[in-house]
């Protein structure tokens, strides 16, 4: 951290010891907001967060389902026209501001004030779920070490004798592969379904603390520690997925899985499902309506050159789903291969092709030792970056909303960031009880499908159409010297507000209930998760209505009020002057 940057803590002591009010002490605790170190350090955090297990695991199932190489047309369709204005537009809020999202979007559209809440909930709920993954990567890895893999065989105790085969049974028998009851009946000891609990996984509760101790040791200094850790969880998995395609296609049938990987299938092209997956794995990847890039940015220098870091997030973002996508099918090519099996009977979705299919391919690799452990070591750095992003998204809007007053009791930013992850540990042990996978299926789906659709759609309408591209605009010229081209202005103004709406309203007509395999949820369950789509989304009526009440007037003057934005544009920002509306924007709402 700079020199001129203090830690919260420090700055609390030393107002009171020279007897400053609270309001006082706020403001100085804005005004003095951490920085990252270096720009890089930015960067990295942001494409460590878009970069996650869903370049790994959905986009080469969804390309491999969606039309092959057909499916780059709608995925880079909405790559350019949703996900790089919208990365810019949430740097943009957020370095400007220099605001988490919850105070950021109350000052650019007061009606709207909940889409920030809404942003901080869904990521809150988002990471008490998401760690569990990396549980199961830890759990993995520790079973990598020893001569043999013991996904191997069917000679364990966790293997059903009957219907296993130590060999790709492939999805069209009744059998099922070493590597499925290893998943199914050693790591998860799955029950029948969501009804019946069976109670805690205690070998899986050990790697929970451990992923959320890993976590706590990363974010608890905010950016000065995770500038400092995402140097290496960043940039190590770029190493592990070049060496193993590097390996990969070397091996017999590779490049089989490969063309059956890119292959296109134009019909697909005509379904309105396709290009649903498309914008859908679009903005879980880059992160939009998270509110994490919006909180990322707003630890930036207010003339950070962030066109610049949203082309290398965007572009290494997309680069990286289709790197995934070669090393994944050229090992699932090289599976078919060895028992003779088309390659459609070996790729699947979700976990399964990262901790049932890549790992069973790896036991037939040369030099397995290696492979095995490095694999799942790629897999937790690609999982804690994202898991740093959510976690920080609360933290901030902690800080940002009751930083004095959460500082008396808990006295230190690091109890703060340790209350928060223990929070998040206690809320995702009902995922690593025995039936924890329905819950995690249920918890995934309404979060980050449903809830996300609807809380991007009131953030665009919010921010571009309410708001306008053209303070966007503005904001943007204060920073970086410059207007944003007219493709930026186009998109803000009618194409990303368009595109979002006809995203929501096919995403509710083509609504089907949640499932997981073959396995259908009761109807009891399909309520709680609409519940907990919810916790999120239901801040943004509540919000509008308290945002009218507040108001005086008639209600038309309500309105008007309610959607004028708070934020003095017309005030000089040049770095040569001081900047009066940064300090209006970090005083207290």
């Amino acid at each position: 951290m700079d020199a001129e940057v203090r830690s919260s803590e420090r700055d609390y002591a030393l107002v009171l010891a020279e007897g400053k009010s609270e309001d006082e002490l706020t403001s100085d605790l804005k005004e003095q907001r951490p920085t990252w170190n270096r720009r890089l350090e930015f960067i990295l955090a942001s494409v460590g967060y878009a970069v996650g297990l869903g370049n790994v695991w959905r986009f080469p199932y969804l390309c491999y389902s969606s039309g092959g190489g057909a499916f780059m047309i709608p995925y880079l369709t909405m790559v350019f026209l949703c996900g790089i204005p919208l990365l810019f537009m949430e740097f943009t809020i957020g370095q400007y501001t220099r605001l988490g999202p919850v105070h950021a979007f109350a000052k650019i559209c007061p009606l709207l004030k909940g889409v920030g809440l809404a942003t901080v909930v869904i990521s809150f709920v988002f990471s008490t779920y998401y760690n569990v993954l990396m549980s199961w990567a830890i759990f993995y890895l520790f079973n990598s070490f020893g001569s043999t893999l013991p996904w191997q065989s069917c000679n364990n105790t966790w293997n059903v004798i009957q219907n296993c085969s130590s060999g790709f049974s492939g999805n069209a028998t009744h059998l099922q592969s070493a590597g499925q009851q290893f998943f199914d009946n050693k790591l998860l000891e799955k029950t029948a379904g969501i009804e019946d609990s069976g109670g805690l996984r205690w070998e899986l509760i050990g790697c929970l603390v451990a992923a959320w101790v890993i976590v706590y040791l990363c974010i608890f200094k905010g950016v000065r520690s995770t500038g400092k850790v995402v140097y290496f969880t960043a940039v190590f998995p770029y190493f592990i997925l070049f060496a193993l395609l590097i390996n990969n296609v070397q091996l017999p049938g590779a490049v089989n899985g490969i063309l059956f990987f890119v292959t296109p299938v134009w019909s697909k092209l005509f379904q309105i499902k396709v290009w649903l997956n498309a914008a859908a794995q679009v903005f879980n990847s880059v992160g939009i309506a998270f509110g994490t890039m919006v909180s990322m940015a707003s630890y930036n220098k207010f003339n950070n050159n962030i066109l610049r870091d949203t082309l290398i997030v965007s572009v290494t973002n997309s680069f990286t789903s289709i790197l995934a996508g070669f090393v994944i099918f050229s090992a699932i090519g090289y599976m078919a291969h060895i028992h003779n099996l088309p390659v459609d009977n070996i790729a699947t979705d979700g976990p399964g092709l990262v901790f049932v299919v890549y790992p069973e391919v790896i036991a037939t690799m040369p030099v397995f030792q290696l492979w095995a452990p490095l694999f799942f070591f790629m897999l937790l750095c690609l999982g804690l970056d994202s898991q740093f992003a959510n976690v920080e998204v609360a933290i901030t809007f902690l800080k940002d909303e009751f930083g004095t007053k959460i500082l008396q009791f808990v006295k230190r930013e690091e109890l703060l960031a340790l209350v928060v992850c223990l929070l998040c540990f206690l809320l995702g042990l009902p995922h690593i009880t025995k039936g924890g996978i329905y819950i995690f299926q249920l918890m995934d789906h309404y979060t980050a499908v449903v809830s996300l659709m609807f809380l991007a759609f009131f953030e665009v309408v919010a921010v571009c159409w309410i708001f306008g591209g053209s303070r966007i605009s503005i904001m943007v010229k204060r920073m970086l010297g410059r207007s944003p081209n007219i493709y930026f202005r186009l998109c803000w103004l009618f194409l990303c507000p368009v595109m979002v709406l006809c995203i929501l309203v096919s995403s509710i007509v083509l609504y089907t209930p949640v499932r997981y395999g073959k396995y259908k949820y009761p109807n009891w369950a399909d309520s709680v998760g609409w519940a907990i789509s919810l916790l999120s989304i239901i801040w943004i009526p509540l919000g509008a209505i308290h945002e009218l009440y507040i108001n005086k007037g008639s209600f038309y003057e309500r309105l008007k009020a309610s959607i004028t934005p708070t934020l003095d544009l017309d005030v000089d920002n040049s770095p040569s002057k001081p900047n009066p509306q940064i300090a209006m924007l970090n005083s207290p709402l």
